[in-house]
């Protein structure tokens, strides 16, 4: 039956490589830099990559999905199948049962009480949960004993492994931020910025944007690990300077996210301290396009929400001139050589789940601008489209990083070509990938006209990531600005295609519905403009043994076992 195939096959139970560890703490200290520096220890309330995994250090879920997106049980005993039991026969219900003997790094007991706590935190109504997609079609979540939870969906799903599973969706201790509930869950600074958990590391001083310093959990679950007694884990500055403390100077241990020329990482390499490791996943490099209104004429609360639609954007066709006039393949030349793969795909893997689609491939400045004038956007006397009295005129705001301020200023150049004046902004990683609600510059605020980011999903099925999309999940003030549909799309067939995703089985249609949905935002709509299927390229001293770079889950999924070369 094809319907249980998915729920057969798709478990591969690998065993974790053992790594050569003598006792917990006897290789002391090791250094990890993340440039873009970590804002909040809570993944709940951040989608930010770099606090996702810098906060997999210390908070775990049920299970991960390992180097080759296989699930692996890491607090439960198993990953629940139909095969075991734990899924039932009509799809709509999961039984997790948990390690026995847990601990909390506090050495309380971990138990279902805290599992069930985690869904009742991210879904709760007065609050914004950055991972709320993570638990879609959930009707509750039962206890029937302490180590034994219960899920139980609303209708059948036969991909059940959503929440609890991957980096993006940990357990919390329900003691600690049993006050943190709804509207209250950002003003939580001491839980959010030092939460008790069951990883290999416990946070022994947090200072946001900047550093975190970490000792080994002395209630891991594993007796001999870690084996690093200590961790500095640093943040801030940028990827050239990451990429050469691994590489060149040894200063560090591990670098993550070498956003790079390859010739700089090439040239880094001979440094001979380190060696840069890389891997494809889902990582895609994309344009955002907002939906919304981002003036700030508009009063505080109503900017980019959808009470007012974009006077430019709003267009498919303004949308479609601005993707048809890019170069992709000249941007991954110029970016990221062979870590880099043009796109036209939000989803680029597994190849499944891809859409042959290839429109986007071939640069058309032509087309780009018949399609304008088509749209009643005219060229003026300076140069710049105009439309009943407005300029074309748009900013565009990214992070701060070498390679994409390259790509800024390509970008800019192609689109005056075809009469768009753009202006370029460029944010402090750690601010824009924040989940501040109260800044002004977070890529989920989106106060501009169009942004420019990566970031990529746990797992390799991508329902709860297209589920992202939906109209419930734009960020907006009732939400403290959380949600991943950053650019308010909404689209009532959209929701409806989501949710028989959810509850389709069988794979080959999985995948038919996953292409589609993939299509509409962006070969249809053109509110997401993917750019480059980004290869993830760190890098880790010579010293440092058991590294396992993984694409699928956090990159410091296995940090447990890491070791010091001696």
């Amino acid at each position: 039956m094809k319907l249980k195939s998915l729920l057969l096959g798709a478990v591969a139970l690998t065993a974790l490589a053992p790594a050569a560890i003598a006792e917990r703490g006897s290789d002391g200290h090791v250094n990890v830099i993340y440039w873009q520096a970590p804002s909040i220890l809570n993944p709940y309330l951040s989608s930010g990559t770099k606090d996702i995994e810098s906060s997999s250090l210390v908070i775990e879920p049920l299970g991960r999905f390992d180097q080759d997106g296989n699930m692996v049980p890491y607090l439960a005993e198993e990953i629940p199948t139909l095969e075991n039991g734990g899924v039932s026969e009509d799809l709509k219900t999961i039984t997790w049962k948990l390690k026995e003997g847990l601990l909390w790094s506090d050495g309380t007991p971990v138990t279902s009480a805290d599992v069930k706590f985690t869904a009742d935190y991210c879904m709760h109504p007065e609050g914004g949960c950055a991972q709320l997609a993570k638990f879609e079609g959930i009707a509750s979540v039962e206890t029937p004993d302490d180590l034994t939870i219960v899920v139980n969906f609303s209708e059948p799903k036969p991909n059940p492994y959503n929440a609890f599973m991957g980096g993006q969706s940990p357990i919390i201790q329900a003691a600690q931020f049993a006050e943190c509930l709804g509207a209250k869950a950002p003003e939580c600074t001491s839980a959010n910025f030092g939460p008790i958990g069951t990883g290999p590391f416990v946070v022994d001083d947090f200072r946001p944007n900047d550093v975190i310093s970490l000792s080994a959990n002395p209630n891991y679950r594993d007796p001999a690990k870690p084996a690093f007694a200590t961790m500095t884990f640093k943040g801030g500055g940028d990827a050239a300077a990451a990429g050469r403390a691994v590489l060149e100077t040894g200063e560090f241990d591990y670098a993550w996210n070498l956003q790079l020329a390859p010739e700089v990482i090439a040239e880094m390499a001979k440094g001979g301290k380190g060696t840069p490791v890389s891997a494809f996943g889902t990582l895609v490099e994309r344009i955002e396009m907002n939906m919304t209104n981002p003036s700030p004429d508009l009063p505080e609360g109503e900017r980019s929400t959808a009470a007012h639609p974009h006077p430019i954007l709003s267009d498919v066709n303004v949308r479609k001139a601005l993707s048809m006039a890019i170069d992709r393949s000249l941007l991954v030349e110029i970016g990221y050589g062979q870590a880099g793969r043009p796109t036209c795909n939000l989803v680029p893997a597994p190849e499944i789940y891809a859409s042959p689609n290839q429109d986007c491939m071939t640069q058309d400045i032509e087309g780009a601008k018949a399609l304008l004038e088509e749209a009643g956007w005219t060229v003026g006397a300076d140069g710049i489209r105009e439309k009943d009295g407005m300029k074309f005129k748009l900013l565009y705001q990214t992070s701060t990083n070498a390679v994409r301020q390259d790509f800024q200023a390509l970008i800019k150049q192609w689109w005056s070509e075809i009469g768009v004046e753009t202006e370029l902004r460029n944010v402090a990683g750690s601010v824009f990938f924040g989940g501040d609600p109260g800044s002004p510059d977070t890529f989920q605020k989106f106060y501009a006209d169009v942004e420019m980011y990566a970031n990529n999903f746990d797992g390799t099925d991508p329902e709860t990531y297209l589920a992202q999309y939906t109209c419930g999940k734009a960020p907006k003030p009732s939400s403290q600005w959380q949600g991943e549909n950053i650019n308010r799309y909404c689209d009532e067939e959209y929701d409806a295609l989501v949710a028989e995703l959810g509850k389709t089985g069988e794979i080959e249609k999985r995948a038919e519905i996953a292409i589609k949905l993939n299509e509409m935002l962006t070969k249809e709509s053109y509110t997401i403009v993917p750019l480059v299927d980004r290869g993830r390229v760190s890098a880790h001293s010579n010293t440092l043994g058991g590294v396992v770079l993984n694409t699928w889950d956090s990159e410091l999924w296995n940090a447990a076992d890491w070791y010091r070369i001696k």
